[in-house]
């Protein structure tokens, strides 16, 4: 018997993937407000997953409208549902993962915004997602995040306490201390990239509640590799992509020598200076100088080479030898801080590439503008990530328990 899944915030569907490759899931319904991320999902779990989209289970809404979504609406912008009521219809809801929007709690988001994402609506799409626990009373449910809101504190109030207090009032229960337990760098978890998210299991309060969730983190931990997965993985048996001289329309040209050109590896244009500045720097690499791997150095170099001051550096080569630094939605404004390695390729990374650096297989096809699908891949969880989670719910949901002897060392 299959676990009975809803996907809220879908997005394109890190998660939804992650879980379907396990084979003991079946994703009941999936929720999205971001029309081009629906349609990749919709052709994604209809291509390769042989879903029916007759069944119009995948909805394309605004999560923050529940009861609507619940009982259904008829909408000028997001067309017409029967609700996730009728669509459940007399199934079980067993799991509910998600993950809301997270600018909101990002590092990177608080700086950039001139009152640190204090009045961003997005601090409080959480409520819709504990809304939807509290309707479906599902066994369990999976909240990804980044590690950004464990320190988030819109209004002054912890938003890490506001989240435990709301499920703790519909009767769920969540680790403790996340930071000590929920808190997971994805680069031990067999994805070539260092990304830290939040993961919070939570499940219906009962006598077994803190054992299941405690055997849950006991169980990733010990699923955790000794080293991290470097990238130079994403960007095997790939076609170069090397640059051209005076073309008004491309800066780089693709070189197939054979090779099937793989969906969505068409790379940005760039500017002459760029391309001197993207082979500078991974030749810099290279060689070993690495005269310009400091922040110092980097910001120095910005100024010279655009005149403009800058607080932070712009740019960053992924290392083959070490895991990508984080894909970021924000990827979908430039690719600076995501340099291609090699020098005589001398441009930023292509969609295709960003989808591999996130463990999105090569026939997962991404729909929309170049923009669209740089940002629902910076959006998306990990698919490699995700099974691994989905594996280790499933784990919990058979009672299949570890030892006592195997926890004692891995609370050591």
């Amino acid at each position: 018997m299959k676990i009975n899944v809803i996907d809220l915030f879908a997005g394109c569907g890190g998660l939804t993937d992650g879980f379907l490759q396990t084979g003991k899931y079946n994703t009941l319904a999936a929720v999205d407000w971001e029309f081009p991320t629906v349609q990749t999902l919709k052709k994604r779990l209809n291509t390769k997953w042989n879903y029916d989209l007759d069944r119009n289970n995948i909805l394309h809404f605004d999560i923050q409208r529940t009861d609507e979504l619940i009982n259904g609406y008829e909408d000028s912008n997001f067309g017409k549902s029967e609700g996730l009521d009728n669509i459940v219809g007399n199934k079980n809801v067993d799991l509910i993962v998600g993950g809301p929007p997270c600018q909101a709690y990002s590092m990177a988001g608080r700086v950039r915004d001139q009152n640190g994402m204090q009045d961003d609506y997005r601090n409080f799409l959480f409520e819709s997602y504990v809304k939807m626990v509290s309707h479906f009373q599902p066994k369990a449910f999976v909240f990804e995040n980044v590690e950004g809101i464990l320190s988030a504190k819109p209004g002054g109030i912890s938003i890490v306490n506001r989240v435990k207090q709301a499920f703790e009032e519909i009767g769920y229960e969540i680790t403790e201390d996340l930071r000590a337990n929920a808190l997971f760098d994805t680069s031990f978890y067999n994805v070539p990239q260092k990304r830290k998210r939040v993961i919070i299991f939570g499940v219906q309060k009962s006598e077994n509640s803190k054992k299941q969730i405690g055997e849950f983190y006991s169980l990733m931990k010990v699923k955790a590799s000794n080293k991290p997965l470097n990238a130079k993985i994403a960007f095997e048996n790939l076609p170069k992509i090397f640059p051209l001289k005076l073309n008004l329309k491309h800066s780089h040209s693709v070189i197939l020598n054979g090779v099937p050109l793989p969906k969505n590896h068409e790379p940005r244009k760039h500017s002459e200076r760029d391309i001197d500045i993207f082979k500078m720097l991974t030749e810099d690499i290279l060689s070993g100088a690495e005269k310009y791997i400091s922040s110092k150095a980097l910001i120095q170099l910005y100024k010279e080479k655009t005149g403009k001051d800058s607080k932070f550096h712009k740019y960053n080569v992924i290392r083959e030898d070490k895991p990508s630094n984080t894909i970021p939605a924000h990827l979908y404004k430039d690719g600076l801080r995501h340099i291609h390695p090699d020098p005589k390729q001398a441009r930023t990374i292509t969609v295709r590439e960003a989808a591999r650096i996130q463990t999105f297989d090569d026939d997962y096809e991404f729909l929309g503008s170049r923009g669209d699908q740089y940002k629902m891949i910076g959006n998306a969880v990990p698919p490699n990530f995700s099974k691994i989670i989905a594996e280790t719910v499933a784990e919990i949901f058979s009672n299949k328990f570890i030892t006592e002897k195997e926890l004692e060392y891995v609370l050591r």
